[in-house]
């Protein structure tokens, strides 16, 4: 008998709703009930949201551009689950009568049941010079919502060294808070603009708001409460100053909109479909007007209520579940309790129910210690806790959540619920904590998931993480998930798993950097194709490829085997990918000194090619943004310099000051110790950029205490070497590793320094966390006690790659392949329909009928989709 056809599902939104209702789905054995479509307006896999304010602020999990934190589902999932993928494709009609939706793309997709989750948009308050027309805000104008907004904030605050420094945040809420604090860590002054007078007034009373706003002007931000914004002022083509109703203004550079957010709901109003605040639901979040459209997440209204939070979405998303599949089709959705746990600006924060008494009889008990910013009330009402705040001290949140899910017996002293005098403490709260108990409110994981997770074989707090999502959003739970893992683990008799991953130098390959080393030698493997071919269980692995490639250049220097489709965009051409495609060129200008002929050689190659911006660098350098990719060989040709490797994970340049040429203050020729370390070490391969700098004294002029190598000046000729310093979005003064006399010495020693970096670091782990990771005492020991013996060796290493170094510039004039220099698309990717595996078994999407193939910083012709879509985060 001929299997029945399956149903076609349509999914509408590739963000945590929509995905989430379709895991949700396939969990209830969907995919044998339908055939599953999904609709992305963006063009990425399904991220996690709640990670962009670590993306903006550049935490460690997300730094140097490796996004793969964020991503909640890659693109082999969904060809794993058999789901087409339309991404970066807006659904802009749906045909309730033919049962057909519309892209914006001219594709038409027939649906049996269709999912609503378009989630929401920035709210743009009305204000006089926001917008340049219909569609375009005024440049230096953000939301922050997106990927995409946030990549274009870090892009517009990395300009800093032309002068942008100032940000005003509107909207003191959440969101607000959290784009000004990524602010702050970018050096910027930020001012908080709140119309009323309490900060995030959703969460916090007035008490707790004004001691919130103490702890954040204590952070260096400027606080403005009482201010309606009305307009923005701009000059010279950008943002200047935002002005207030009563005629205030405070001169800016940059403004970030984030005073609330509505639900895309144009979709069901063009539809036909009932709208008031969101679209409007029943119980089994079907929409009241068609029993075959479901709607879900920040767009769906459910009994006049709109939640813009992440739990209610997870319980919403379970209903519908088991509605569609018909696993329970009374499933019925009432309503949420909402109970958060956030970690706001580095402020942990908690709240639940009411935010005071009511009612006359209610129970109000408070604490407050303003100058440890810490905040705690809880509301009581027939002896049930109704709400709950806390602000600076969350240890109570637990036993807080769990009385107010559940309605457990609360104490008959109350105060002690704010303190460990009642309920389970801290240590206790793993094994008294109820199953229910949700741990994790970004991904809707309870204590129950987790156990499970444990009684099914996972015994690392690492692999529960990966397997159930705990901890993967803002980060807060995962001291309480680890708590709870080990806890079950002991309780079931098991010992804690070590998470050998932690310590394997790529994804693909289960060995450390030094293991992999010796295998890559051994076997004599030259190429990333034969390393994965060879050591990689599962074979190739689009992540383990670039590292693969700088480890290679190390180990074999110039006779490694050149492989583009292993290389992210800017090293296959040798220039750094810009929000709009083209390309940033930096030639090498040693310790910041040039003369006229340079000079004028940079502006008739600018004025040759069109370049629409020349640039100073932070590192003494020109730049010129903006240049083609099919450019770039003739720019470097009529430049004739060398690359500035402003674009690659290797040693980039030394900042100098003029040192004893013409400062009264000079102790130390810097500018000539700071050209003979960049034309000895040049362009050298790394697990992740390395910055230097030479100071001709202890002034600091040229920033050397907080760079990878810094070189100080302390008396005639004698040098302090520091190594390990920073100044980006993390700030550490370097440690000294030696104080050593003579530019040859300092030469020699920071040669050595490097190369054991080179040789022991992980990818993309830049000094300043290597070197406090060994150790500075260690360090000494191994590289200026040569306690080893290990110096010599690293010498001539270093010195084979010196000898081994070609300019990319010259080199690289002729193409490699007929797609490096081709004419660049736009970076975002067109839409990927549907995902499949290749013969060889990379991951390829199908364009056929939809336009040229997708673009991105590993398209050449031979890049996969894993490639695109990783890449396509990083840029």
């Amino acid at each position: 008998m001929a299997t029945p056809e399956k149903a076609h599902l349509v999914v509408i939104g590739n963000g945590m709703a929509g995905a989430r209702a379709v895991e949700e789905i396939l969990e209830r054995g969907g995919d044998t009930q339908f055939r599953i479509t999904m609709f992305g307006d963006e063009p990425y896999g399904n991220y996690n949201r709640i990670m962009l304010s670590h993306v903006l602020a550049g935490d460690d999990a997300v730094r140097d551009s490796n996004l793969e934190e964020i991503y909640l589902n890659p693109l082999d999932w969904y060809e794993d689950n058999d789901i087409t993928l339309h991404a970066g494709v807006r659904v802009v009609r749906v045909d309730r009568f033919s049962k057909k939706v519309y892209g914006n793309d001219g594709t038409i997709e027939p649906y049996d049941k269709l999912i609503i989750a378009t989630g929401s948009r920035t709210f743009y308050p009305p204000m006089d010079g926001m917008w340049v027309d219909d569609k375009t805000l005024t440049p230096g104008v953000f939301g922050f919502r997106t990927l995409d907004d946030t990549t274009a904030m870090l892009d517009y605050a990395s300009g800093s060294d032309s002068g942008r420094r100032t940000a005003a945040v509107i909207g003191g809420g959440l969101l607000g808070l959290e784009a000004a604090y990524g602010l702050l860590q970018h050096g910027h002054d930020v001012h908080v603009i709140q119309s009323g007078p309490i900060l995030m007034n959703q969460q916090l009373d007035e008490e707790a708001g004004a001691i919130l706003r103490k702890v954040i002007e204590r952070m260096g931000m400027t606080v403005h409460t009482g201010k309606r914004t009305t307009a923005i002022r701009a000059h010279g083509g950008g943002v200047s100053a935002v002005v207030f109703k009563d005629g205030s203004a405070i001169d800016c550079d940059m403004v970030v909109l984030t005073a609330g957010i509505r639900p895309n709901v144009g979709l069901g109003v063009v539809s036909g479909l009932t709208v008031e605040r969101a679209i409007v639901t029943d119980d089994q979040m079907r929409s009241v007007d068609d029993p075959d459209i479901y709607a879900v997440g920040e767009c769906g209204q459910h009994h006049g209520e709109v939640y813009g939070l992440v739990a209610p979405l997870w319980e919403q998303a379970a209903v519908l579940a088991d509605h569609i599949t018909g696993v329970n089709p009374k499933a019925a959705y009432h309503g949420s309790r909402i109970a958060t746990k956030l970690k706001v600006a580095g402020v942990d924060v908690a709240a639940m129910g009411v935010k005071g008494p009511e009612k006359p009889d209610d129970e109000f008990v408070r604490f407050a210690e303003p100058k440890r910013g810490i905040y705690k009330s809880v509301v009581i009402r027939d002896g049930k806790l109704i709400g709950a705040m806390l602000l600076g001290d969350v240890k109570k949140v637990a036993f807080l959540t769990q009385s107010f899910d559940r309605g457990l017996p609360l104490p008959e002293e109350r105060v002690e619920m704010l303190f460990e005098l009642a309920g389970p403490s801290e240590e206790q709260g793993a094994a008294e904590m109820d199953d229910a108990v949700q741990v994790c409110n970004c991904n809707g994981v309870s204590k129950g998931d987790l156990v499970a997770c444990v009684r099914g074989g996972e015994h690392t707090v690492s692999g529960c993480m990966a397997a159930t999502r705990a901890g993967k959003g803002c980060g807060a739970c995962k001291p309480l998930v680890k708590d709870i893992v080990e806890w079950a683990v002991t309780e079931g008799g098991g010992e804690l798993g070590v998470d050998e991953s932690a310590d394997w130098y790529v994804p693909a390959i289960p060995m450390d950097k030094p293991t992999l080393i010796a295998a890559i030698k051994e076997q004599n493997l030259r190429s990333v194709s034969s390393v994965l071919a060879a050591l990689a269980p599962e074979g190739e692995d689009a992540g383990s490829k670039m590292p693969l490639t700088s480890l290679l250049r190390v180990v074999w220097n110039g006779e490694f085997v050149n492989e583009n489709d292993a290389k992210f965009i800017n090293d296959r051409v040798h220039a750094n990918i810009q929000r709009d495609g083209t390309f940033s060129v930096v030639p090498q200008i040693k310790g910041g000194v040039t003369d006229s002929a340079q000079l004028r050689r940079i502006a008739d190659v600018a004025d040759k090619y069109d370049v629409p911006m020349i640039k100073i660098t932070g590192g003494q350098r020109i730049d010129l943004l903006g240049v083609r990719k099919e450019d770039l060989p003739d720019v470097w040709a009529d430049l004739d310099m060398p690359s500035g490797y402003a674009y690659g994970k290797s040693f980039r340049t030394v900042k100098t000051c003029v040192g004893t040429d013409f400062c009264r203050f000079g102790l130390g020729d810097s500018t000539d110790l700071g050209i003979k370390l960049e034309q000895r070490y040049q362009g050298l391969e790394s697990p992740a950029k390395m910055k230097l700098a030479v100071a001709g004294c202890p002034r600091n002029c040229s920033e050397a205490l907080v760079k990878d190598v810094g070189v100080v000046a302390v008396g005639e000729d004698r040098w302090d070497l520091l190594v390990g310093g920073a100044a980006g979005a993390s700030v550490r003064r370097g440690d000294v590793l030696a104080t050593v006399d003579g530019h040859d010495e300092v030469v020699r020693l920071a040669g050595v320094f490097m190369q054991y970096y080179r040789e022991n670091a992980k990818w993309l782990e830049r000094t300043y966390d290597f070197v406090p990771r060994v150790g500075l005492d260690e360090l000494k020991a191994i590289l200026v006690d040569d306690r080893d013996g290990l110096v010599a060796g690293l010498e001539e290493r270093i010195q084979a790659s010196i000898d081994a170094y070609r300019d990319p510039w010259h080199d690289g004039r002729e193409p490699s392949g007929p797609g490096q220099f081709a004419d660049n698309l736009p970076l975002v990717p067109l839409p990927i329909v549907p995902v499949r595996r290749a013969p060889d078994g990379s991951l390829q999407a199908s364009s056929a009928g939809r336009g040229p193939a997708a673009s991105g910083p590993f398209a050449s012709g031979n890049g996969t989709v894993e490639e695109q879509q990783k890449a396509g985060a990083q840029a």
